[in-house]
């Protein structure tokens, strides 16, 4: 690939009349975009773009195809992996997509909507909401996090049990390719086989062969009645067991199944003390268990009867099913706000992986015993969204220490997990993307065929190198 360059005053002046003052930021107010979640990272920019409309990011992208200057494309800056920060080379220019934030068009009768890839998850809900419909990509970064960026890094959330990834809940693409061409593709066809789907390629591709700038999104009715548990289970195998048996009686009604330990809980209660936990016994394992039916009334008497079942074969010894909408959303906060909890106590190393469901109770026991042999004084945080296999297992230092005192052992800890990850068959990203962060891991663990075609897709895009350099591949 050509060898990318420090733009030059003019390539700034011309991009800065292309884009409009109005969309230019640089300097101090340049730095929400540069900055990491987990202040891991620190990007750069020769200057922060924000165009309005898709013809304005053709242009932008063309400039600077022509004059080999790196673009990053920027959505909510929520990502984990560094994907939306380059810290040294070629000073590129950051692309935000935030002014792009309309719904185009809603369809209820389609099933469909198109937005603007700026906008903001929760406001893609929301419209999806007032058109008495459901759109069911959910996360805990959702009221930041926009639409772009999930299906930059095809997104995962609480809901892929039933609803699939970001990729699965989209049914076309507009972007803009590396040559500054726009890809017109927002169809809201189930079925259209007319050669390759370039809209599978660029979700996922962490803007590496192009910038999504609008997305047509597949639309659900909505739930017509709702159970939400948390049971209280012995063990991780006991938790598997217990998924296996209610999808036997309920099928796919389950919506979301997510496992939690202890220590998440603990982590929460720490810093929002006025948490009320639904379970009384303080477990060390509980699942939260959510079931959707068609409204015809007879939901909550078939889950009480399946969770019977579970209860006299042992596989849950004590439960809570939400009695409100209140309680509902209490249970999903605790939940939701691990995350959070997780990023004041500073985790020494996160990981974002999966495993098959059948090895996740052989993982996580051999993943304790691992860490403990490095240090036994490291805590462990495992949770996740246990019915799809993808767990978030964070490895933390003992109480009273900070993670700045264990970040030699940053690396040793990584390597650690992620062998176990592969040696049961998994991934070392589930659904937060490679980004730069583990570009020497994809080398590590991926297959070498794969890693061929996708470098040899990027050569053949873009062979100037200008999209998201140094993302996903090395």
């Amino acid at each position: 690939m050509s060898t990318l360059s420090d733009p030059s005053p003019d390539a700034l002046a011309d991009l800065r009349r292309i884009a409009g003052d109005a969309a230019i930021r640089d300097g101090d107010d340049a730095a929400p975009y540069l900055a990491d979640p987990r202040d891991r990272a620190r990007g750069q920019a020769a200057m922060v773009l924000r165009p309005a409309d898709t013809e304005a990011v053709a242009a932008i992208v063309r400039h600077c195809a022509a004059h080999r200057i790196g673009i990053v494309p920027h959505g909510g800056g929520t990502g984990l992996v560094g994907g939306q920060l380059v810290e040294d080379g070629p000073t590129p220019v950051v692309l935000s997509l935030d002014r792009m934030n309309r719904v185009r068009d809603v369809m209820p009768e389609e099933n469909a909507l198109i937005v603007e890839a700026g906008l903001i998850l929760a406001d893609v809900q929301r419209a999806a909401e007032e058109a008495g419909r459901l759109f069911p990509l959910s996360l805990a970064a959702e009221g930041s996090a926009r639409i772009g960026g999930n299906l930059s890094t095809n997104a995962g959330g609480v809901q892929v049990l039933r609803y699939g990834n970001a990729r699965d809940l989209c049914l076309g693409i507009e972007a803009v390719l590396p040559n500054g061409e726009v890809l017109h593709g927002l169809k809201t066809l189930r079925k259209d086989n007319t050669g390759y789907d370039l809209r599978h390629l660029l979700i996922g591709a962490e803007g590496t062969l192009g910038i999504i700038t609008a997305a047509a999104l597949r639309l659900y009715p909505r739930p017509g009645d709702t159970v939400t548990a948390m049971l209280t289970v012995p063990d991780p195998a006991t938790a598997v067991s217990l998924l296996r048996a209610l999808q036997a009686e309920l099928g796919d009604q389950i919506t979301a199944f997510e496992l939690i330990g202890g220590r998440g809980v603990g982590f929460v209660r720490t810093f929002y003390p006025e948490t009320q936990d639904p379970l009384s016994d303080d477990p060390a394992w509980r699942v939260l268990v959510e079931v959707i039916g068609p409204g015809d009334g007879g939901l909550s008497e078939r889950v009480e009867t399946a969770f019977a079942a579970c209860f006299e074969q042992g596989l849950a010894t004590d439960g809570v099913v939400a009695s409100s909408e209140t309680q509902r959303r209490a249970m999903w906060w605790m939940r939701e706000t691990i995350p959070e909890a997780n990023r004041r106590v500073g985790a020494v190393s996160n990981h974002d992986i999966s495993v098959p469901i059948s090895r996740i109770a052989a993982f996580i026991d051999d993943g304790t015993s691992e860490i403990a042999k490095l240090d036994p004084s490291l805590r462990i945080n495992c949770f996740g969204h246990l019915g799809d296999g993808n767990l978030h297992y964070n490895v933390f230092p003992p109480e009273g220490r900070t993670r700045a005192d264990f970040e030699n052992r940053r690396p040793e800890i990584k390597t650690t997990i992620h062998d176990l990850v592969h040696a049961h068959g998994g991934s070392i990203s589930a659904e937060h993307g490679i980004g730069r962060m583990k570009r020497d891991d994809l080398v590590k663990y991926g297959d070498p065929a794969k890693l061929a075609a996708m470098r040899a897709i990027k050569a053949a895009l873009d062979p100037a190198g200008i999209m998201n350099p140094g993302a996903v591949l090395v």
